[in-house]
């Protein structure tokens, strides 16, 4: 039996602590990911528009194994000087890569654009993303809200309101998996013709609200998905959005083994999102593995069984991230928020509405 954790976040898995730091003003924010003792990373790119750093080297052909941290950044190529910071941060504690007398943190990153969000009279100013960085990794913990949080504080969502999303996944047996989302989309979170999220038939313990299952949908396009591209914003621009999202878990893999996962779980945001891995979106998907159990085998499920098996479940929960993320935001400037602009789609709103 696979049921959410106690805290239904990310840190559900054993090793994995999460800060945010953002500023309000600028409508933007920085959100770490800090495995104890690092971690094994891969990752997954299918966007057609990615900001990221250190990408390579999760390649699992490359040398370096583990990881120190995850960084992930508002403010588009501005937001990429955050994970410096948190290198730093690092450093200042001996910790990362060990190569002679020198600790070297590795810390690959990924960025949204949400410079947007305050306008074009306030493009010039952005907020000093190292700091923001340094006081997401002070506030690391097991902990934290979602919606508009750390990364997720400027982001949006199909025309709604984005934000930081996460959600977990515990079997009886010990394995943990889990997922942290900024949903940050072009394509849409509410299916068309009504107000029901594309992620309500994975809902758990109404993390949701309490979908409400989806009526008849009016027909779009001749059934191609032209009539879906029809609907994408007339202002759509390459890098214009982005989803990023980590998978984490407790089982040991290696690297192939978390790419692997990695890619399996991009259909969680496929099955959120509609449409994605568009020209104007930079999805990216980071996979962990803290290592704290064994791979989970038995003589019916062989190893590269019990890793499509964790690719599985970490799909289902990124697609339930993606959904949490848009049903915890608040309004903000122009971007309503999804309770505010369809509280018949769920139980909650009924009882508040």
């Amino acid at each position: 039996m696979i049921k959410p954790g106690p805290r239904n976040l990310i840190t559900d898995v054993d090793g994995i602590n999460i800060g945010n730091a953002a500023d309000a003003a600028a409508r933007t924010g920085v959100t770490v990911v800090l495995p104890d003792g690092g971690a094994v990373a891969s990752a997954d790119v299918r966007g057609g528009a990615p900001g990221t750093r250190e990408m390579e080297l999760l390649d699992p052909t490359c040398m370096v194994e583990r990881i120190d941290a995850i960084c992930l950044s508002g403010g588009s190529v501005h937001g990429l000087a955050a994970s410096d910071a948190v290198v730093g941060w690092l450093h200042e504690r001996d910790r990362g890569f060990s190569l002679g007398s020198w600790h070297l943190p590795i810390v690959p990153g990924a960025i949204i654009f949400d410079l947007g969000m305050c306008g074009a009279g306030n493009k010039g100013r952005y907020p000093g993303y190292g700091d923001l960085a340094r006081m997401a990794c002070d506030d690391a913990g097991p902990d934290f809200a979602l919606g508009n949080i750390g990364a997720g504080m400027g982001a949006t969502a199909g025309g709604l309101k984005g934000g930081l999303g996460s959600a977990s996944a515990i079997g009886d047996n010990g394995l943990q998996v889990a997922a942290l989302v900024v949903a940050n989309s072009v394509g849409e979170v509410v299916m068309p013709g009504g107000g029901t999220l594309w992620s309500w038939d994975l809902e758990q313990n109404n993390e949701m609200g309490g979908q409400r299952p989806p009526g008849a949908r009016p027909e779009s396009g001749s059934g191609t998905g032209a009539g879906i591209l029809d609907d994408l914003p007339g202002d759509a621009q390459a890098g214009g959005n982005t989803t990023l999202a980590v998978i984490a878990t407790n089982a040991t893999l290696d690297k192939a083994q978390a790419q692997r996962v990695a890619l399996m779980a991009h259909d969680g945001m496929a099955r959120a999102i509609r449409p994605v891995h568009t020209p104007f979106d930079g999805d990216t998907v980071f996979a962990l593995s803290t290592s704290r159990m064994a791979l989970p085998t038995t003589a019916a499920m062989s190893p590269a069984m019990s890793v499509g098996r964790i690719g599985v479940i970490a799909a289902d929960c990124l697609a339930r991230a993606v959904g949490r993320a848009v049903y915890a935001a608040e309004p903000l400037g122009a971007a309503s928020s999804y309770r505010q602009r369809h509280p018949e789609a769920f139980a909650d709103g009924a009882k508040t509405g």
